[in-house]
């Protein structure tokens, strides 16, 4: 049975055994780009709630998001020549150093490798559907879509839904 592209999960996850799973044993690969995201102990300068991050927390919709996900994967690979693609994203209350985001792309190039796995993160970062809460020193509150992330999107010819 072949592993999913896409998992939402509570549980850290095992990068290399993500890795292997996506690549097994698949000759035509001669690249795999990864990109691990994780909780940063403060928020980006700027932001309205400057402030130490204690946690964060992450919640999603069920159904919805691994579908969200899977599409944004089918686009990925329409748009680049990539092998395969998997996205692995936790939910729930995580503290600064944790995992958050695991994007796993494999192709024959680094260089479509590399523009896949951007893509990816970009595109998560504003269409799919979590909400993100940070707890710091002043109090919880809600994390809001940056514009740093859509100009990010809009650079491969995405409107977000945030703007």
């Amino acid at each position: 049975m072949a592993t999913p592209r896409v998992r939402i999960q509570h549980g850290a996850f095992d990068i290399a055994q993500e890795i292997a799973d996506l690549q097994a044993g698949d000759p035509r690969v001669g690249a795999v780009c990864t990109f691990l995201g994780t909780v940063r102990d403060r928020n980006a300068p700027g932001e309205a709630h400057a402030a130490s991050v204690q946690s964060l927390e992450l919640e999603h919709y069920p159904g919805m998001t691994e579908k969200s996900i899977e599409a944004m994967i089918d686009e990925a690979q329409r748009r680049f020549d990539i092998l395969g693609a998997r996205v692995v994203h936790r939910i729930g209350v995580l503290a600064p150093t944790e995992q958050v985001v695991l994007v796993v792309v494999t192709s024959a190039h680094r260089g479509t490798g590399f523009q896949a796995c951007e893509f990816l993160m970009d595109y998560l970062k504003t269409q799919a559907p979590f909400w993100k809460k940070e707890q710091t020193p002043q109090g919880a509150h809600w994390v809001d879509a940056r514009v740093s992330d859509d100009a990010a999107l809009a650079r491969w010819g995405i409107a977000s839904r945030n703007a």
